[in-house]
């Protein structure tokens, strides 16, 4: 079994984690490990995401993990400039090189950055929200035009106004994001969610290839 540790933005990420990658990866002889940024150098968890905070704590958790990887949103990645996901997740790949050195190896550390943001991956199946969450059917069907206007989930852009999170909020304001964004991924399942966001895929792929 190769134990892989998971760099997390907060509980939602690390929930999901838990609840939909872990058991699927297990079977591949992978044992996932989900830690909030910050636990890992005794800090209070969870948000305020950089480059500098993520490499620090990738570094740390390779101590004691054969190899590590992340889950954080490109929405509210600080100091991310006008870097595109790809970019930002080469400049962490780098910085992470320069600390690691003469350990560094591709299939080791390498982070991922979740375009745009988690819920984004919650547009795979919006009649899921129906079967999850007590809600009108003009919420479905808003839910299912905003999923319609845009090739994948993963391309529901990022600002303030339109990031997937804010526009599941202004449609479902009883939406709690730690309780019901797992519980959402859960019930869409794994194999959905790989479908119908790609770049997500490639990351999962990635991880059940990994070997001892």
């Amino acid at each position: 079994m190769i134990r892989v540790a998971i760099s997390v933005e907060g509980q939602t990420e690390e929930e999901f984690v838990k609840q939909v990658l872990t058991e699927h990866l297990r079977g591949r002889g992978v044992d996932l490990t989900p830690i909030q940024l910050g636990r890992a150098r005794g800090q209070s968890g969870g948000g305020n995401v950089s480059v500098e905070r993520l490499v620090a704590e990738m570094v740390r958790l390779l101590r004691s993990f054969d190899v590590v990887t992340s889950l954080v949103d490109f929405y509210g990645f600080r100091q991310k400039k006008d870097k595109t996901v790809d970019e930002l997740e080469e400049d962490l790949t780098r910085h992470i090189r320069k600390r690691i050195d003469h350990r560094w190896h591709p299939e080791k550390a390498f982070p991922y950055v979740q375009r745009h943001e988690f819920e984004g991956l919650l547009f795979s199946d919006v009649d899921a929200f129906a079967e999850t969450i007590d809600m009108p059917k003009e919420s479905v069907e808003r839910l299912r035009k905003i999923r319609a206007a845009f090739a994948t989930p993963e391309d529901i852009n990022d600002n303030q106004i339109t990031a997937p999170s804010k526009r599941i909020r202004k449609i479902i304001p009883r939406y709690k994001k730690v309780v019901d964004g797992p519980l959402l991924a859960m019930k869409m399942g794994l194999d959905k969610i790989r479908t119908e966001c790609p770049r997500f895929n490639v990351w999962v792929t990635s991880l059940e290839s990994l070997r001892n």
